[in-house]
């Protein structure tokens, strides 16, 4: 991983874009909708006040004196800096963008391959349904109420595995915003009975080629990782990160964690 992705708060924060034309038309259109505070400069002078208590400054002006001068002024400002078209002066590149309201996707490629980091993002805008941000909301909005309900880090995940696969995704994916709300409500009425575990056992090989599709997505779901044998790197690249990982398990040990909810993939090397 050559740059770390990060996503930055805009609420009540200040984001400046310098410059004129399309480059910075387009910079500005990326914050549509956004409830930050933008502000449009044609250039700035040495000083740069109006850039004081900036979170993100944007520059997209030609080479020379003046985006010299507003460079130095954005960083004395303290605020994040991309200069247009110049990856080597910026201090975060701007990725490819799918926003579906409060779910956001960014691809990027460091800057190096920006109409590659594009097609990516319009598979992404097939795949994910308009509908999306509006069931992230729903559960944001309902987040403390399971939290308090399911103070173990394990059962809350089953629960929201349940949520997910059922009345409240379908309902409120398919834009009846209204009726998922009263599914989830009526899931957590219920204690949020929700199935449990899972255990799986998957034989890898040493690529991900040569692994099933089903059993790749078993492996980036799972909760824990029994680890036989050794496995390939690009293979556990598939799983996620903050999975519990460990190289051996007895079957009481499994079944225990399976009947707490976790799902655990079992990984032995073929």
């Amino acid at each position: 991983m050559d740059a770390f992705p990060a996503f930055i708060p805009l609420h009540g924060r200040k984001v400046v874009i310098i410059g004129l034309g399309e480059a910075a038309d387009a910079k500005a259109r990326l914050f549509d909708g956004a409830p930050c505070d933008l502000i449009r400069l044609a250039t700035t002078g040495p000083e740069g006040e109006r850039l004081s208590g900036a979170a993100l400054v944007f520059i997209a002006l030609p080479a020379g004196e003046e985006l010299d001068i507003a460079i130095a002024a954005a960083r004395r400002s303290g605020a994040l800096v991309n200069v247009v078209d110049r990856p080597e002066l910026c201090d975060f590149v701007t990725p490819a963008i799918v926003d579906r309201g409060s779910v956001v996707g960014a691809i990027g490629t460091g800057g190096a391959a920006p109409v590659l980091a594009t097609r990516l993002r319009q598979q992404l805008e097939s795949l994910w349904p308009p509908g999306l941000g509006d069931l992230a909301t729903l559960l944001r909005q309902a987040q403390g109420r399971i939290r308090a309900c399911f103070p173990d880090l394990t059962a809350r995940r089953t629960f929201l595995r349940h949520v997910l696969d059922g009345d409240t995704a379908r309902l409120t994916l398919g834009g009846d915003a209204v009726a998922g709300a009263q599914a989830l409500e009526a899931a957590l009425a219920d204690g949020g009975v929700a199935r449990g575990g899972d255990a799986w056992l998957l034989t890898v090989g040493d690529s991900p080629d040569d692994i099933p599709l089903g059993d790749l997505r078993r492996l980036g779901t799972a909760d824990r990782l029994v680890i036989q044998g050794e496995i390939n790197a690009s293979v556990m690249a598939f799983a996620r990160r903050d999975a519990i990982r460990q190289t051996g398990a007895s079957d009481d040990d499994i079944a225990s964690w399976v009947a707490a909810g976790e799902d655990v993939a079992i990984l032995v090397v073929r």
